[in-house]
């Protein structure tokens, strides 16, 4: 007998078996996504005992059930956002996902059959496509299934967690199939065939890199997962860590505003979570002093009465119960044991079938929850913090009330004009509003679902915000580019009993000007009222129109201002960036002293706005909706406060919340303001506001001294006071 020989065959027999074990251990190893095998453990028996993990279970397989008694349609694509054939992939998406959780929770292998049939579906149509046929003419990111690549990366993301949830009952072929037919073609589409995309640093590439980097742990594809961390060169000047890195502040505050930091949350946590799985040497969610989960409480915090503060390219109605944030919160829950993200999960009330969903749901069910503490709060913008700050104002003393301050950098393509720019809530209500984005999202029958023109030529302008415009022309005089180069300085933000302050400036929106705007939300104890304090001053080395708007939400109430009104007949307030969109309703000069003018919420409260006027400044009463032929924007109110031939301004004003208006009850309280004096001074660094509201005089001091904690001491009407701090409230009396 060769002995060497059989050795070498012995060998070669071991190399094999190693092999096929080695394979069929990869292969146990499903899923090691989001959901593990011990988190399957755990949730199977979760579903065997009364509470709402069981209940979200039991609701889920009934969906599910009822989807997979009808045929499966995987159409050829035709339709833009919001088509049939769009919704039908973004529905499929869910339900592969959806019944891949089954699959692990039942170990119902006709649900593993169901993502199976569809995948295989999806193998047989992937290869004969070609790019969008509703894609954009010039668009660099179209895609197949879908009309953009964003959609496309977001498919894949739901879809590569449903093949791993299902992997394990399916055959070689089967996976040879969907992998060489679907699941590589995607990749290899999202990756090497839109590099711009895939190594940009935006939401975009957030996308596209987590589903390439989770289809490369599925898969086996490490190189994959290097590419989607660190750009498809591995240079680290794109890919995931660095859009870690780049789009988010280091109080976790994301560059494109709330609408996409809700909406870019998902597929930074879902990755996330992979490689937390998957490479834990990694530490991901220690990355950047934990800036994942910094960014998961900052998701939260930049919301009032459940909704998102509307700025940039915002719809409206988006809040805290988005499936992204329910997904964040269920894992900031799990990784912290904060007790406040009970609070925000029990107003969600969606629990997610997940390790960290069910964690959830067995603390809700054991009454942990404790309320979520929202705050005061500068959020630093910038991957420095440095780039100016979104500002969040909040005071309880006369109901739940917020005020949004926006000092911050341009944001990107979906960045707004609007430096220096506030709105303000109240009692569950937006009062000084901002318009959002001017688009119907998913709703093809307007304009395919897609942003409206009126987004370029209204909502993006300056003049559709609550700040000052120099010559009717918007920041930037319109131009990206030029508005991401040039954030505004914060200059301060203090909190206090006595309220909240901040200041900022700008002197790049437009040449030879400069903007400072000081905001405060002040608590006036003694008249249990609050009210919004802005002083902003416009500096310019030339002489200039200046205009500052204020957008209001509800119905007129009166104004002491003087009125030239059109009743029969009216003509657009401009011609370009915005003004062209504007109805002139109305105009006058008030004279000198104080302009007020007052409306009525739905919330049933009045606002009266008071500005200290000299004569100068003109009125301007305008609503929206001039040359939109398709009544594409809503028709809004706003009044505009106009001086011209100045090169320099203040415009000096009072927001002041009062009275009530009950129609169910037929009585109304306080309709009329009451605040009857205002003046303005300046002791050196310290400014200085006097009025008397509700019969009780007031003299509000703010430092704007560079050492602003320092102790200031000032004189006013020959009585000495002192301001410790940047804020301070001083009652002269209480009659």
């Amino acid at each position: 007998m060769n002995t060497p020989f059989l050795l070498q065959k012995l060998t070669l027999l071991t190399l094999i078996i190693f092999a096929l074990l080695l394979s069929c251990s990869v292969r146990a190893t499903h899923p090691n996504l989001v959901i593990t095998q011990s988190d399957v453990f755990d949730m199977r028996k979760a579903i065997t005992e009364q509470g709402r993990f069981a209940s979200a279970y039991e609701k889920l397989k009934a969906k599910v059930d009822l989807q997979m008694a009808l045929p499966i349609e995987v159409p050829i694509p035709k339709d833009g956002g919001g088509g049939y054939t769009h919704e039908r992939h973004k529905k499929n998406y869910q339900l592969m996902y959806d019944a891949g959780i089954l699959f692990q929770l039942t170990q119902d292998k006709a649900y593993a059959d169901y993502v199976r049939s569809m995948l295989l579906a999806y193998a047989q149509l992937y290869p004969t496509l070609e790019l969008h046929p509703a894609r954009k003419v010039k668009s660099q990111n179209a895609g197949k299934l879908f009309w953009q690549s964003l959609n496309e990366a977001v498919w894949l993301v739901h879809t590569i967690q449903a093949y791993d949830l299902v992997y394990a009952a399916l055959s070689a072929q089967d996976i040879d199939s969907i992998e060489t037919k679907l699941l590589k073609p995607v990749v290899l589409f999202l990756s090497e065939g839109q590099p711009s995309t895939f190594n940009k640093v935006h939401n975009h590439g957030t996308w596209a890199t987590a589903g390439v980097g989770m289809a490369g742990y599925v898969m086996d594809e490490p190189e994959w997962v290097e590419k989607a961390l660190y750009d498809l060169q591995k240079s680290g000047k794109g890919g995931f860590l660095k859009q870690l890195d780049e789009l988010f502040s280091p109080q976790g505050y994301y560059n494109e505003g709330p609408y996409y930091q809700r909406y870019a949350l998902l597929p930074f946590i879902t990755f996330a979570k992979a490689i937390a799985n998957n490479e834990p040497q990694r530490k991901i969610f220690q990355y950047r002093d934990g800036i994942l989960l910094k960014a998961i409480d900052t998701t939260i915090q930049l919301s009032y009465d459940g909704l998102f503060f509307p700025i940039n390219d915002a719809i409206k109605s988006k809040g805290i119960d988005t499936i992204e944030l329910v997904h964040g919160v269920a894992l900031a829950y799990n990784l912290t044991g904060a007790a406040g993200y009970l609070d925000i999960a029990r107003q969600q009330d969606h629990i997610i079938l997940s390790g960290d969903g069910l964690k959830v749901a067995q603390a809700l069910d054991n009454g942990l929850a404790e309320p979520y503490a929202f705050r005061s709060v500068a959020f630093g913008d910038g991957n420095d913090g440095k780039q100016g700050a979104l500002v969040i104002m909040r005071s309880q003393l006369a109901g739940d009330q917020a005020l949004l301050f926006k000092p911050a950098a341009q944001g990107l393509g979906h960045g707004h004009f609007d430096k220096l720019t506030w709105q303000f809530y109240d009692q569950a209500k937006e009062i000084v509003s901002d318009y959002g984005a001017a688009r119907f999202l998913n709703v093809e029958a307007k304009f395919g679902g897609r942003y409206l023109p009126e987004n370029e030529s209204y909502a993006k302008q300056t003049v559709a915000h609550n700040t000052v415009v120099v010559d009717e022309t918007s920041h930037f005089d319109g131009d990206v580019e030029v508005g991401n180069q040039n954030a505004p300085v914060l200059n301060y933000f203090e909190t206090s009993p006595f309220g909240t302050v901040a200041s900022a400036k700008i002197d790049t929106a437009y040449q030879g000007v400069e903007l400072k705007r000081t905001i405060a939300l002040v608590n006036l104890a003694e008249v249990e009222k609050t009210i919004v304090l802005d002083l902003f001053n416009v500096a310019a080395s030339g002489k200039h129109q200046l205009d500052l708007p204020l957008h209001y939400q509800g119905q007129l109430i009166d104004t002491n201002v003087a009125l030239s009104v059109s009743t029969d007949q009216l003509s657009a307030l401009g011609t370009k960036n915005g003004y062209q969109h504007l109805w002139l309703k109305g105009r006058g000069l008030p004279k000198q002293r104080l302009a007020k003018v007052s409306w009525l919420n739905e919330n049933g409260r009045f606002y009266t706005h008071t500005s200290l006027v000299n004569g100068q400044e003109e009125f301007l009463f305008t609503q929206l909706g001039a040359n939109d032929p398709h009544f594409n924007l809503r028709n809004e109110q706003a009044f505009i406060r106009r001086v011209t031939n100045k090169n320099q301004h203040q415009f000096i004003s009072v927001l002041e919340p009062h009275g009530e208006y009950n129609p169910g009850k037929e009585y109304t309280l306080e309709a009329e303001s009451q605040l009857t004096e205002l003046s303005y001074s300046q002791q050196g660094d310290v400014m200085l506001v006097d009025l008397t509201i509700a019969g009780v005089s007031y003299l509000i001091a703010i430092n704007q001294a560079p050492e602003g904690a320092s102790k200031q001491i000032f004189q006013y009407q020959d009585q000495s006071f002192f301001i410790n701090g940047r804020l301070a409230v001083f009652a002269q009396n209480d009659n």
